[in-house]
């Protein structure tokens, strides 16, 4: 970073990053109760936290407040990470601090969920990160419903309920060139260009029908009218609609 950029008072061009092995050797030191090396885990690991609150700019919080969050996540990782296991502490770090920033912005949201629901979510949610510290890794949702001892769709649709609302517009990948957002990855099955094709089609179709054929049509499927009620109001018979009707219909299917 090129310019001075303040994050509440911490100059983010002046952040250190440490290496796996000063990190291990830091958490080490920290786990026997090394309050130095746990202070310098905090700060040489705040780029980390930075980067993570980038995928949450659009949310229309303040990037002071997501910070913050973000370092009692890195905290908690810090606390609870196992040196034992053959897991880099970013693995396991990055997980804990979009948690604990996704759960700041479920209790700001405006979206009210049931109390019953969101105890459930939460519950899960801490059932999820004692799981994370036991294997050091993201746990299933199977995983988390059997240590919950409830049905697996109980803990899909409490989840699902408290939730944040994600932009359209939210970048998911920036590669030097222009962002990939949600909404490009998001599919409409019905303007597909199939779908845009047969109404080109159709209005060409429509174009080539002769008054009377549109009025039919029109009377028949836009008014609902019974073939009797359209031949009474074209002053034909119903033979001659039915096969005006199908006529019709034959040569939309036809050009199309």
């Amino acid at each position: 970073m090129q310019s001075k950029v303040e994050i509440c008072g911490v100059n983010t061009a002046k952040l250190t990053v440490l290496k796996n092995e000063q990190i291990m050797r830091l958490l080490a030191q920290s786990k026997q109760g090394d309050k130095g090396a746990r202070e310098e885990l905090i700060s040489g690991n705040l780029r980390l936290v930075l980067s993570v609150i980038q995928r949450f700019t659009n949310r229309g919080e303040p990037m002071d407040d997501l910070f913050q969050v973000g370092c009692v996540g890195l905290i908690k990782a810090i606390d609870n990470f196992d040196i034992t296991q053959k897991v880099r502490f970013s693995t396991y770090a990055v997980p804990m601090i979009i948690g604990e920033i996704r759960r700041y912005l479920r209790d700001n949201s405006s979206v009210r969920v049931s109390r019953s629901m969101r105890d459930n979510a939460y519950r899960a949610l801490t059932v999820r990160e004692k799981l994370m510290g036991q294997n050091q890794r993201e746990p299933t949702i199977e995983e988390i419903a059997r240590e919950m001892q409830v049905r697996r769709e109980e803990v899909v649709f409490a989840l699902d309920a408290i939730a944040e609302p994600v932009s359209l517009y939210e970048p998911v990948f920036q590669d030097g060139g222009d962002a990939v957002c949600v909404m490009d990855q998001v599919r409409d099955v019905n303007n597909t260009d199939d779908s845009w094709l047969d109404q080109i089609s159709m209005k060409q179709a429509m174009s080539e029908l002769s008054d009377r054929e549109k009025r039919i049509l029109a009377l028949r499927f836009y008014d609902g009218k019974t073939q009797m009620e359209v031949a009474r109001e074209i002053g034909i018979s119903q033979a001659q609609v039915s096969r005006l009707e199908k006529g019709v219909l034959d040569k939309i299917k036809n050009r199309m």
